[in-house]
C-alpha cells in the first residue's frame, strides 16, 4: 500500500494542487463500470453475462452487498462472485447527528485509509445528499477547512457512488429521523445529491461524470435519480466547465464565486489566478445557454471582507449584464473552521447585500445551513475521526 502523504503538510498560500499524488487503487466494483463492461467483468469471472444485472439489481434497486441476501445466484461461486464485483470500499468511522437527527454526517476510511466525508439531510419531501469527489482538495480555498487539508487523492466512480447508496441504506433502515408516518413505511430514496463535499468535482472529471451518470441511469443499471436533483459545483475550472455543457445532463452547476472582483477574489479562491472572475461566469453562462439549466452562484459571507453593499453592486451588475433567467445566488453565512481569522457576516449587513442584488434583479436566497454544529456544513469537511 503507498504510504499517505505527510498528514502535517499544509498547502503554501495560493498553491493549486491539480493532479493527485500517486497511490495504489482501489479494487475495481461493479458502480465502476457501465452495463456492458459489468457483463465483460462478470463473463470474465467465469459466470454468465446476464448474473450482471442480477448483480445490479441487488445494489442499485435493493442496496443489498451481501451474498446471502441474493438467492437467486447459484449458491456454488455466488460469494465469490459478490466478493468480486461488489468489493467493500467504505468502511465507517462514525456518525454524527445534528437538527434532531435530521442530517447525520459520516465519516468513511476508504481502502488506502483516507478519510472522506458525506452528509445526509431530510428535507419536507426531499432527503439531500452531499457527498465528496476527492480526499481533500487540492484548490487551497484559505476559508475552507478541506481545502487546508491539500489532496490526498481523487475518489473512483464507486467510491463516490457507493456514498449515495450508503445513504439509501440508511434511509431504508429509518437511521434518519424525521418524515411522516408513509415515509417511515416507504422510504424516501436520496432524491438530490450535491457535489459540495471534500473536493473539486471537476478536477476528478471522468469519475465525477461516471458517477452522476450511474445515478441517474434507470434502474438496475443505475438510482434512476433525475439529473435536475443533481448539483455540480466548482471553483471555476473554466474548460472543464464548458466540457461538462457538452455531456448531454442536465445537471445543475453551482459556481462557487466568493468575490466579484478579482482582486479579493485572488486571495479566496486560488483558481481565479487561471481563470479570472469574468472568464468563470462567462463559462458559467455558456453552461446555461447549453443545458437551459439555471446557474446557481455559491457566496460565502465573510465579515468586513466580501460583504460590502459595493460588491454586491458589483456582483449584480457583472450577472445582470449577462442576462435574466440565468442564474440564482446563494449567499450562505460562513460556516466557521478551527484556526480561521474569518466569520460569518452580521445579519443586517447580510440581508442588505441580500437586498442590493434583488434590487438588480438577481433572484438570491440565503442559503439554509445544516450540520454546523457537527463540522457537516459547506467548507468544514476535513474527515475528523475525533
Amino acid at each position: 500500500m503507498t504510504d499517505l502523504p505527510d498528514p502535517t503538510r499544509r498547502p503554501k498560500p495560493g498553491e493549486l494542487t491539480f493532479t493527485a499524488p500517486r497511490r495504489g487503487k482501489p479494487p475495481q466494483h461493479l458502480a465502476d463500470f457501465d452495463e456492458a463492461g459489468r457483463k465483460e467483468a462478470v463473463e470474465a469471472l467465469g459466470h454468465k453475462g446476464f448474473r450482471a444485472k442480477q448483480l445490479s439489481t441487488h445494489y442499485f434497486e435493493r442496496f443489498v452487498d451481501d451474498a446471502a441476501e441474493m438467492t437467486d445466484l447459484p449458491a456454488a461461486g455466488r460469494a465469490e462472485l459478490v466478493s468480486a464485483m461488489l468489493p467493500r470500499l467504505m468502511t465507517p468511522v462514525r456518525a454524527v447527528q445534528a437538527d434532531d437527527g435530521r442530517t447525520i454526517k459520516q465519516v468513511w476510511r476508504l481502502f488506502d485509509g483516507a478519510l472522506v466525508e458525506s452528509v445526509l439531510m431530510r428535507y419536507p419531501h426531499r432527503v439531500t445528499m452531499c457527498i465528496s469527489s476527492q480526499a481533500g482538495c487540492g484548490m487551497n480555498c484559505p476559508f475552507c477547512a478541506t481545502g487546508q487539508e491539500g489532496l490526498t487523492r481523487n475518489l473512483t466512480t464507486a467510491e463516490i457512488v457507493e456514498q449515495v447508496v450508503a445513504g439509501a441504506r440508511m434511509l431504508r433502515a429509518g437511521e434518519l429521523a424525521g418524515g411522516d408516518e408513509q415515509s417511515r413505511e416507504q422510504p424516501l430514496r436520496v432524491s438530490n445529491v450535491v457535489f459540495m463535499g471534500m473536493g473539486e468535482a471537476l478536477a476528478n472529471y471522468r469519475q465525477a461524470v461516471n458517477a452522476i451518470r450511474r445515478l441517474t441511469d434507470p434502474p438496475p443499471a443505475g438510482l434512476g435519480m433525475s439529473a435536475r436533483g443533481i448539483t455540480m459545483s466548482t471553483v471555476g475550472l473554466v474548460p472543464a466547465i464548458d466540457k461538462l455543457a457538452a455531456e448531454g445532463i442536465p445537471v445543475t452547476l453551482a459556481l462557487s464565486l466568493h468575490a466579484p472582483d478579482d482582486e479579493l477574489r485572488n486571495e479566496l479562491v486560488p483558481i481565479n489566478t487561471r481563470w479570472t472572475v469574468d472568464e468563470a461566469l462567462d463559462a458559467a453562462y455558456r453552461y446555461y445557454e447549453q443545458t437551459g439549466r439555471r446557474v446557481s452562484i455559491e457566496y460565502a459571507l465573510i465579515r468586513d471582507i466580501n460583504d460590502q453593499a459595493w460588491r454586491a453592486d458589483l456582483l449584480g451588475e457583472k450577472l445582470s449584464a449577462r442576462g435574466k433567467g440565468w442564474v440564482h445566488v446563494n449567499p450562505i453565512p460562513l460556516n466557521p473552521t478551527p484556526g480561521s481569522k474569518w466569520t460569518a457576516s452580521r445579519k443586517g449587513v447580510e440581508q442588505q447585500f441580500v437586498e442590493r442584488l434583488r434590487a438588480h434583479g438577481i433572484p438570491t436566497t440565503i442559503r439554509d445551513t445544516r450540520g454546523s454544529d457537527i463540522d457537516g456544513a459547506c467548507g468544514q469537511l476535513a474527515a475528523s475521526t475525533a
